[in-house]
């Protein structure tokens, strides 16, 4: 006879996470339907509290430098992108970057989130130009630069293999990769919303290709749009066992979808019980992540401070500068200063790190 399986419950999970023992994608999706979400808040901060010091959160301070906003691949979820030979289509010169990058370390800055669109006319001879010059003008800027999707792009129009565009890259002070680009790691999903840009191997072979040449990554989820809860616990999934398999994450952050002038209409947006349920389900599940990073560009300072209780330890960059996300939608754009009081006043102590969640 077989043996009849036992039945997920709250307190089934509970002493699973409690006895701090992996949970499953059928509990996980579970936990995504549970209607209470001081449970959830219990389970996550307890996760929280075993990766990182409970008594802390960390924040960076950098600036995300857009360099070009030309894109042929035309994600139905952006409105950033201009399609080549737009009249309203850019890309930053030289001297445009090297200012901005001046001005974020005089600002106190340390990382610099260099991202933009696939623009047919940048070459990996570009990239390898300006990277050099920033390094060499600002050793100890980190370069948490180009997504998986720009660096496929990238390989794909030098005529290069994906290993040698990192290794090239690496070799002028590219240190790490963004996690943009994730969205949701399911082809289903990523044929609505994206169709022409890489698929879920892809993505994730990037990141397992960075890891083997020592670059770390981080791990993003943007959900609220065509998804359901099994494919945010798929996409989960899916990144728990590349962290397994190599490491190559140093955090993980989601956010919802900004519908405001996309070509991606919804229903309705995520709501912030959504946002800090998702958070919540995503630090009991992701058991093999140190860090948790809110997103308070998409979310705001209040439910920032309360996702602090639903298992996240970073309030992330201060973002001197912004262009992607905050196209669509609200954007809460702080300084180190509101970050330091908004961490303090939630009763934690604020600690200043690097990309590499080093303190100083």
């Amino acid at each position: 006879m077989a043996v009849k399986a036992p039945e997920v419950t709250i307190d089934a999970i509970a002493d699973k996470v409690f006895a701090d023992q992996r949970i499953d994608a059928e509990e996980a999706l579970f936990l995504f339907e549970h209607p209470n979400l001081n449970d959830l808040a219990t389970l996550a901060h307890h996760r929280r509290n075993q990766k990182s010091d409970p008594k802390t959160v960390t924040y960076v301070v950098g600036r995300i430098l857009n360099y070009t906003n030309v894109c042929w691949v035309r994600c139905k979820f952006c409105a950033f992108y201009r399609v080549p030979n737009h009249e309203e289509g850019y890309t930053l010169l030289e001297d445009e970057i090297l200012e901005k990058v001046r001005d974020t370390v005089e600002q106190g800055g340390t990382e610099i989130l260099f991202q933009g669109g696939l623009n047919p006319k940048l070459k990996i001879d570009w990239y390898l130009d300006i990277f050099s010059k920033i390094k060499a003008q600002f050793p100890s800027v980190n370069l948490h630069a180009l997504s998986p999707a720009e660096l496929i792009y990238i390989a794909h129009i030098s005529k290069l293999s994906l290993e040698d565009t990192l290794k090239k890259l690496k070799e002028v002070g590219h240190e790490s990769i963004p996690g943009a680009g994730g969205e949701i790691l399911v082809d289903r999903v990523r044929k609505i919303i994206a169709p022409y840009k890489d698929t879920t191997d892809e993505w994730l072979q990037c990141m397992r290709t960075a890891s083997g040449l020592g670059m770390k990554s981080s791990a993003s989820m943007m959900f609220g749009h065509v998804e359901t809860m099994a494919d945010r616990v798929e996409h989960l999934g899916r990144i728990r066992d590349l962290q397994d398999e190599c490491a190559p994450f140093r955090a993980f952050v989601t956010w919802s979808f900004q519908p405001e002038e996309t070509n991606l209409p919804v229903s309705r947006k995520a709501t912030a019980f959504d946002y800090l349920r998702t958070i919540a389900v995503s630090r009991v599940f992701l058991d093999n992540f140190d860090h948790l990073q809110l997103s308070i560009l998409t979310q705001g300072p209040k439910i920032a401070q309360i996702g602090l209780g639903y298992g996240a330890d970073d309030f992330g960059s201060t973002m001197i500068e912004e262009n992607v996300v905050s196209a669509a939608g609200n954007k809460f754009i702080l300084n180190s200063e509101e970050f330091e009081r908004l961490i303090s006043d939630a009763g934690y102590e604020p600690k200043r790190r690097n990309t590499r969640y080093e303190l100083s």
